[in-house]
């Protein structure tokens, strides 16, 4: 019987870095997948084992671990060989948190405006006002941002402003890469800081928006170094991305 359970959901982004991480530490699992239009993350039941209502959650050994990246650190502190996800280095820890740190505070939140205005957006055209509103109510940490978004998507200003934000962000990832001389941010180690970043770029990607690394050669090959990792293809199984979800996103 696997060691963990995981409840997450197969497109969403910080569910990406988790099974990923147990991928890469070859660690087998118990795959719970909630269906978060549905509202299974807002169950009594879920919501006793992750009170914020978000995905995903790790239980091992009757504990119950939340916040996608506090569960890849876990993992690497549980199965630190024999591929260590964190530098030994103490300034190569502390610049690995740094990129972390920048990776949640401007990507990670601003690829969701376009995630919701190019495929969420459908779930909610036609659902009556009051139906939102308590959906949005009911969020513990989402309420703010789905009440922002409304039933008919982020204005063209926040959409403008998120992919501002996004090309920036690549714009730091290219320097960080072109800094250590790749193929990831920290040289030759695949570290957490590239996993909080992987399903950012994969998402753009999924949402024809590669074009924004055109000119950002590093950012190219390290998605290429990404693909090409073993844990690669199990963690996004069919399913995981939204062109396979949403038929209007898929390229003639």
């Amino acid at each position: 019987m696997p060691e963990f359970e995981l409840y997450n959901a197969p497109q969403s982004i910080c569910s990406h870095k988790v099974r990923f991480a147990l991928h890469a530490k070859g660690q087998a699992f118990d795959e719970h997948k909630l269906n978060l239009f549905a509202g299974d993350q807002l169950t009594p039941e879920y919501l006793a084992i992750n009170p914020n209502g978000l995905v995903p959650t790790l239980i091992h050994d009757g504990a119950n671990i939340i916040d996608s990246l506090v569960i890849v650190q876990y993992l690497d502190e549980l199965f630190p060989e024999p591929h260590p996800l964190v530098p030994r280095d103490p300034l190569a820890r502390a610049r690995m948190r740094s990129l972390m740190a920048y990776i949640d505070e401007v990507p990670t939140p601003a690829v969701r405006v376009p995630s919701y205005n190019m495929a969420f957006l459908v779930h909610f055209q036609n659902m009556p006002e009051d139906e939102f509103q308590a959906m949005a109510n009911a969020k513990p940490l989402r309420k703010e941002f789905l009440l922002n978004f409304g039933r008919v998507g982020f204005p063209e200003k926040a959409y403008s402003e998120a992919l501002d934000r996004l090309g920036r962000s690549l714009s730091r990832m290219q320097s960080e890469i072109d800094k250590s001389g790749g193929p990831w941010f920290l040289g030759d180690i695949l570290t957490v800081a590239d996993i909080a970043m992987m399903p950012v770029i994969v998402r753009l990607d999924d949402l024809d928006l590669d074009h924004m690394w055109d000119d950002k050669p590093a950012v190219s090959r390290w998605l290429e170094a990404i693909r090409a990792h073993p844990a690669y293809a199990p963690t996004f199984y069919p399913g995981s991305l939204l062109t396979e979800q949403y038929p209007h996103l898929r390229k003639e």
